[in-house]
């Protein structure tokens, strides 16, 4: 019995450790992770998952909506930007995108405004 236990954990021990993103973790599992961790104000996170999932499947209009907003969150709006837009070419029809991509214009339009006034004599 001992030994058929030893014999388990050698054979264990042989097989090759996988990642996460070896086992098979689809771009759907990155998204929920990040949309989860986003919830909870992890950006970083959220970023890095979003990040991930876009480079398991990079024609995803979701992955890349879900990516411009944390880019936005984290201040990097022109990736940002070329994300929604990536998103938009890709799902052209897809309200939801549209919608966060408007509300990132209108937003960021007025961060430009701003940024012009406090540089004007």
């Amino acid at each position: 019995m001992r030994s058929a236990f030893f014999l388990s954990l050698f054979v264990l021990a042989l097989l090759p450790s996988r990642s996460a993103d070896a086992r098979g973790a689809t771009a759907g599992e990155q998204l929920r992770f990040g949309i989860d961790v986003a919830r909870r104000g992890l950006w970083g996170e959220a970023r890095f998952r979003f990040e991930k999932a876009v480079a398991l499947d990079p024609d995803n209009a979701e992955a890349l909506n879900d990516l411009a907003v944390a880019l936005e969150q984290q201040g990097e709006f022109e990736k940002a930007r070329a994300a929604y837009e990536k998103a938009l070419k890709l799902e052209p029809g897809n309200l939801y995108v549209q919608q966060n991509y408007d509300l990132f214009r209108e937003a960021d339009e007025k961060r430009n405004r701003r940024t012009k006034s406090k540089k004007s004599p």
